[in-house]
């Protein structure tokens, strides 16, 4: 939980007696690799704070399944597309390598909103760079070649090391062929 902690440190200002009752709001949960966080159909009602490892969001298309977003160890998700409308999803979420989870439930983190403005600071400013990110990775799809947006992955080896050939060609929007071939040219 310390990791937790200073990353909401990190991000804002909270008194220790807010900091105490987010802190009584929230679990840890260990995921072996390959387990389902979430699958495909079922309702989001969490938000996941990573302590170490990763998890990738994925969906299936004609039997294919195809990578939309990595993360990886002091990052706060969710899969917001169904837990705020609580509708099923469409992506499974799923555990990249063994990975250390916060978990607090959508009732909690409501309730935390809703009591603790410092909280809600804080979960303004995670959506935002979530949104930032998210805006980064549309306009990189749109405005860079594939070999462009290979080397911006190249900046996270942490990217490169853990996520198989195919999950990563699946991120970049291409084939594990044409992403062979772009590593092949940059060596």
């Amino acid at each position: 939980m310390e990791e937790f902690i200073a990353f909401i440190k990190k991000m804002v200002w909270i008194e220790e007696s807010d900091l105490n009752l987010v802190i009584s709001r929230c679990r840890e949960k260990t995921v072996s690799k390959g387990k389902l966080l979430l699958r495909k159909g079922q309702v989001a009602s969490q938000y996941f704070f990573i302590v170490s490892g990763g998890v990738r969001f994925f969906y299936d298309l004609n039997g294919q399944e195809n990578t939309t977003w990595v993360t990886f160890k002091n990052e706060f998700f969710t899969e917001i597309s169904s837990l705020n409308p609580q509708r099923p999803t469409r992506f499974n979420i799923e555990a990249i390598e063994e990975t250390r989870l916060v978990v607090i439930d959508k009732n909690d983190m409501d309730f935390l909103y809703a009591h603790i403005s410092a909280w809600e600071a804080f979960g303004r400013k995670i959506w935002e760079e979530t949104s930032v990110r998210m805006i980064d990775q549309i306009l990189n799809f749109q405005t860079l070649s594939s070999e462009e947006h290979y080397l911006a992955f190249m900046n996270n080896p942490e990217f490169l090391q853990k996520v198989p050939i195919k999950q990563l060609a699946a991120v970049l929007g291409i084939t594990p062929n044409a992403l062979s071939r772009i590593r092949k040219n940059i060596r």
